[in-house]
C-alpha cells in the first residue's frame, strides 16, 4: 500500500534552514503529483508546496520564495529544503501524494497523506 515517511523535523531560530525528507513506496513516485501540507495548531490544513514532473512547482504565497520542494524519483524521495524561516512557519508537516494524477490541483488537493514531521521556530 502506499507508505509516505517524513523526516527532518526540528527546533529551529527564525532566520534558519531545515530540509525535510519524504521516503515513498507502494505507487509509481515519479509518475505522480505529490507535494507538502502543513498544520497549524489551531487552524486546518494548508497546502505549502506540490511538484509535478521535475520542474513543475506550485508555492503558497506565505513560502514562495524561501522553500524549495524537489525531488528524487532514483530514491522515490521527496525534498523540501526551508530556509528564512519565521515563526508562523511553525507547524506539523506532512508529505502527500495525489494518486493516479501525475499532475497536480489546488496546493492541498491530494489523497494520502504520511504521518507528519514537526517544525518549531522560535523568535
Amino acid at each position: 500500500q502506499v507508505q509516505l515517511l517524513e523526516s527532518g523535523g526540528d527546533s529551529v531560530q527564525a532566520g534558519g534552514s531545515l530540509r525535510l525528507s519524504c521516503s515513498t513506496s507502494g505507487f509509481s513516485f515519479s509518475c505522480h503529483c505529490v507535494g507538502w501540507v502543513r498544520q497549524i495548531p489551531g487552524k486546518g490544513r494548508e497546502g505549502v508546496a506540490t511538484i509535478a514532473g521535475n520542474i513543475d512547482t506550485e508555492y503558497s504565497r506565505s513560502v514562495k520564495g524561501r522553500f524549495t520542494i524537489s525531488r528524487d524519483n532514483d530514491r522515490r524521495t521527496l525534498h523540501l529544503q526551508m530556509d528564512n524561516l519565521e515563526p508562523a512557519d511553525t507547524a506539523m508537516y506532512f508529505c502527500a501524494a495525489r494518486i493516479g494524477y501525475w499532475y497536480c490541483g489546488h496546493l492541498d488537493e491530494f489523497t494520502r497523506w504520511g504521518q507528519g514531521t514537526q517544525v518549531t521556530v522560535s523568535s
